[in-house]
């Protein structure tokens, strides 16, 4: 009986809070934090994947960062939640060092969209 006093006692406030404009498409945003850059790196000739001594790095104007190892999945993760223009570089010693052209990564009205890239580094 508790329980159906309090309902119809709330019904009226549900109702007022959920009755918006038609017009207006509410939207619901995770919480998840998204990367927006997820760099695989590989090497040319042997196709394995290279995480030892590899450093990526993701620049957009001033901004820089050394994207982060995710050891388990074998690859790199940075830009979180951070939409830009990034040029990125993949440096190993024994290895040539790779440049991106600009990656665009763009954002929905709740996340930055990921980007995913396989880079291949060739010996020297």
């Amino acid at each position: 009986m508790k329980k159906l006093l309090l309902l119809l006692f709330c019904m009226p406030f549900l109702m007022a809070t959920s009755c918006e404009d038609d017009s207006e498409e509410l939207i619901f945003c995770t919480t998840e934090y998204v990367y927006g850059l997820k760099v695989t790196v590989k090497d040319a000739q042997t196709n394995l994947n290279l995480t030892t001594g590899v450093t990526v790095t993701a620049v957009d104007g001033s901004y820089s960062e050394n994207l982060e190892l995710l050891e388990f999945n074998d690859y790199f993760i940075g830009a979180g939640e951070r939409p830009g223009n990034y040029i990125i570089t993949v440096s190993k010693s024994g290895y040539q060092t790779f440049t991106t052209n600009t990656i665009t990564l763009t954002a929905d009205v709740c996340h930055v969209i990921p980007q995913q890239l396989v880079i291949e580094l060739t010996p020297l």
